[in-house]
C-alpha cells in the first residue's frame, strides 16, 4: 500500500481508471435492468437479448490479439481514447435498433471498443505507470470498479423510467464523450519516453516454464469461474425475480452485490503479499457453491436471498482479484502478458456463452436450472484450484501460506 502514499502520478491514473471503468462496465450492463423492455420492443426473447452480451465478449476475445500490437506501439492511453470514441456510436446504434440485426451490430461495436477500454486496457495502463507495483494497483482499482452494478443498476432503472431504454442509451453515449474521453485526453498521463519504442521490436516471450497440464488447469479454473460470475451478473436481477422478489426488491437486493464484492476485494487488497492468487481463489471459490445450494433449498425465503447475496458477493468479489493474479503465481513479469493473452480467448468465450445460457435456463426451468449449472461449475473450479495449490512453485507456496 506504500505506492498510494508516494506516487501522485499513479494516484491520478487510478482516479481516471476508477471513473472510466465504472462508466464503461456500468453502462454496457443495461440489459440486466431493461432486458425485458428491449425484448418486448424488438420482438426478441429474453435469452436473445442477453446474447448481445455474448457478442460483446466474443468480439472482445477475437480483438485482443490484434489490439495487443496497438497497445505496445501507441500505449494504453491512446488506444483507450479511440475505444471510448467508438463506444458512443454503439449506443446510438442501440437507440435506432428496430430489429435484432442492428441490436447485435451495436454489441459488436461495444466488443471492439471494450477490448480497448475495459479491464485489459486498464491493467496495461497501470503496468505502464506502476511497473512492479501493478498487482497492488490492480487490486486498488478493483475496489472501485466492483461498484459498477451498485451505481448503474439503479441509475439505469431511474433513467429508463423517465426516458425509456432508448433515451438511456443516448445519455450513456453522451457520458462516453463528455466524461470518459476528457479524462483520458487531459488527465491520464502520456506514456513515458522509451516505452514501446517502435524502432526496437519486443523480443518474443520465452515459452511457458510450467507444464502444459498446469497451464490447462489455470485456464480451466479461471474460465469456469468467469462462466459463473459473468453469467450470473448478467441475469442476477432476473434470477431474484424468479425467486419471488418484486422488480423493485430485486434491484435493491441486487445493488447490494457490488458493495459486498468491493468489501471482499478490500480484504484481499489489505492482505497485501501475505497470500497469493491461489489462496485467495480457494477461499473465495468455496463460498460460491454453498451460496447456490442454499438458494436452491430455501424456496425463495427473504433471509436466504440475503445470505445468498452475502456469500456469492464475497466469493465472486475476491475471485475477481484471483482471476487476475493466479497466473502471477506461475509466471514472472515477462511471461505474464503472454499467459494472459492465451487465457483471454477461452475466458471471453465462457463469458459470452454464460448469459444467454443462464437466461434460457431461467426462462425454461426457473432459478433452479441456472443455479444447478453454476453449482456444478463452481464445485469443479474448487477441485481444480486444490490441484493447482499442490503444483504452485515452492517460493509461491511459502508466500501463499
Amino acid at each position: 500500500m506504500q505506492f498510494l502514499k508516494s506516487d501522485r502520478r499513479l494516484l491520478g491514473v487510478l482516479l481516471v481508471l476508477a471513473i472510466t471503468q465504472l462508466v464503461g462496465w456500468g453502462t454496457i450492463g443495461l440489459p440486466a435492468i431493461v432486458g425485458r423492455d428491449i425484448a418486448a420492443d424488438l420482438g426478441m426473447s429474453l435469452p436473445a437479448v442477453f446474447a448481445g452480451t455474448s457478442v460483446l465478449y466474443v468480439t472482445m476475445g477475437l480483438s485482443a490479439p490484434w489490439l495487443a500490437k496497438a497497445f505496445a506501439r501507441h500505449g494504453a492511453r491512446t488506444v483507450m481514447m479511440v475505444g471510448t470514441v467508438v463506444t458512443a456510436p454503439g449506443f446510438v446504434l442501440l437507440f435506432f435498433a428496430r430489429e435484432p440485426v442492428l441490436y447485435f451490430a451495436a454489441w459488436v461495436v461495444f466488443g471492439l471498443a471494450g477490448s480497448a477500454t475495459l479491464s485489459t486496457g486498464a491493467y496495461i495502463m497501470l503496468n505502464e505507470v506502476a511497473g512492479r507495483q501493478a498487482r497492488s494497483a490492480i487490486g486498488a482499482l478493483m475496489l472501485v470498479t466492483g461498484l459498477s452494478s451498485s451505481i448503474f443498476w439503479p441509475t439505469t432503472s431511474f433513467l429508463s423510467g423517465h426516458l425509456g431504454w432508448r433515451g438511456t442509451c443516448l445519455v450513456y453515449a453522451a457520458m462516453m464523450l463528455l466524461v470518459s474521453l476528457p479524462l483520458y485526453a487531459f488527465v491520464a498521463p502520456r506514456r513515458r519516453a522509451g516505452q514501446g519504442d517502435a524502432a526496437e521490436p519486443a523480443r518474443p516471450s520465452p515459452p511457458p516454464a510450467i507444464p502444459r497440464s498446469t497451464f490447462g488447469l489455470v485456464v480451466a479454473a479461471i474460465t469456469l469461474n468467469a462462466f459463473v460470475t459473468f453469467g450470473l451478473s448478467a441475469v442476477f436481477v432476473e434470477l431474484l425475480r424468479t425467486e419471488g422478489l418484486t422488480p423493485a426488491q430485486a434491484i435493491a437486493f441486487g445493488s447490494m452485490l457490488g458493495v459486498i464484492q468491493v468489501s471482499a476485494r478490500g480484504l484481499d487488497f489489505l492482505g497485501g503479499g501475505r497470500w497469493d492468487g491461489i489462496t485467495t481463489g480457494l477461499v473465495a471459490s468455496m463460498a460460491l457453491p454453498v451460496a447456490m445450494l442454499l438458494m436452491m433449498l430455501s424456496e425463495g425465503a427473504t433471509w436466504a436471498v440475503a445470505v445468498f447475496i452475502l456469500l456469492y458477493g464475497a466469493g465472486s468479489g475476491a475471485m475477481a482479484v484471483a482471476r487476475a493474479t493466479i497466473p502471477l503465481v506461475f509466471y514472472d513479469q515477462a511471461e505474464f502478458a503472454k499467459a494472459m493473452s492465451m487465457i483471454a480467448l477461452p475466458l471471453n468465450l465462457a463469458s459470452a456463452l454464460s448469459p444467454p445460457l443462464l437466461a434460457g435456463l431461467l426462462t425454461r426451468f426457473g432459478g433452479r436450472g441456472a443455479l444447478g449449472l453454476t453449482f456444478v461449475c463452481s464445485c469443479a473450479a474448487v477441485l481444480i484450484l486444490v490441484l493447482l495449490a499442490r503444483r504452485r512453485p515452492q517460493a509461491a507456496a511459502v508466500a501463499g501460506t
